[in-house]
């Protein structure tokens, strides 16, 4: 009872980029003015489906639900990883804050990347079989899909913070990172960690390896279903969609699969805070840039609703 209450007692502290201040405010800025720009533009994506009738399609509907959670994903670690880069990380985190940022980043984060292989499902589906596919793909079956996103990331979060902060803390408690990640938090513990490491790999498979391999077997499919199309516009058009949807796939597999497809002995927490950047801040800002600068029927809503939205991209 008395380890447990030591652990509870703990308070993590964030190691700043660099002991300079001058370049911590740089980083600041560059990070806030990302963290904005996500905000804007995914805010921006979602009010335009909402509000234009010729976009209530399913593709639209997950992206839509993507945007959504890009918000809510860069506002789990943004707000934090601002503050400590103003204090040099003076200002500390919990134990059970700290527990808390790791659940939603890891929900967030997994249902994310379920939602990427749904939406490569829907192109799929549109591309190989476009006479069926408003049955196919029935609403009912969009929301289930979108639900079941959000289910599996809350199951998979849940376990895997609740088997990481079981976990005695002791020593230092430093974390050389800019929010609670699963691995920097796993190295500060001082109990076996086996069963976390064994974890940690099940669910990277669960949610990076196996739907990136499904993504990819549909992509071959629809590369072979374009190419039969006789058309150079359409061609072009179903390349124009599934291009935005696969620069996207692969910055944020790409980058996951960097970080937590690699055995956790060679984990290089440098290298990992950098990595971290690409998917926690610049992924979210990219993403409604490339769907709204590669996608023309979201262009031209845009165009068009421009003067009732926030900002326009």
């Amino acid at each position: 009872m008395g380890d447990e209450n030591q652990t509870t007692d703990i308070q993590f502290h964030f190691h700043p980029f660099s002991p300079i201040l001058e370049i911590q405010i740089l980083i600041f800025v560059a990070f806030l003015l990302m963290y904005i720009g996500s905000l804007l533009g995914n805010a921006t994506i979602f009010l335009t489906v909402w509000a234009e009738r010729s976009l209530h399609t399913p593709m639209y509907f997950f992206l839509a639900n993507l945007a959504v959670l890009e918000i809510f994903y860069s506002s789990t670690v943004a707000p934090l990883a601002l503050v400590n880069l103003l204090t040099m990380g003076r200002i500390p985190i919990s134990f059970t804050g700290c527990g808390t940022q790791m659940f939603f980043f890891v929900f967030l984060g997994s249902a994310d990347c379920v939602l990427l292989g749904i939406m490569a499902y829907d192109r799929f589906v549109a591309i190989r079989d476009p006479l069926r596919y408003t049955l196919i793909m029935r609403w009912q079956l969009c929301a289930q899909l979108a639900v079941g996103a959000l289910v599996l990331g809350f199951i998979l979060a849940l376990q895997l913070t609740a088997l990481i902060f079981h976990l005695p803390f002791c020593g230092h408690n430093r974390i050389t990172h800019f929010y609670c990640d699963v691995l920097p938090i796993l190295r500060l513990a001082c109990g076996d960690t086996r069963m976390q490491e064994a974890m940690i790999f099940i669910v990277s498979v669960i949610i990076l390896t196996i739907p990136f391999s499904l993504i990819s077997i549909s992509y071959i499919f629809i590369v072979a279903a374009i190419l039969k199309i006789r058309s150079a516009e359409g061609r072009h058009k179903a390349f124009s969609t599934c291009s935005s949807h696969l620069t996207v796939v692969l910055l944020q597999y790409g980058c996951c699969s960097l970080i937590y497809l690699r055995p956790s002995s060679s984990y290089n927490p440098e290298m990992g805070r950098v990595v971290s950047v690409v998917y926690t801040f610049v992924t979210p800002v990219l993403n409604p840039l490339i769907y709204s600068m590669r996608n023309k029927e979201l262009k031209d809503a845009l165009n068009k609703k421009e003067k009732y939205l926030p900002c326009k991209i």
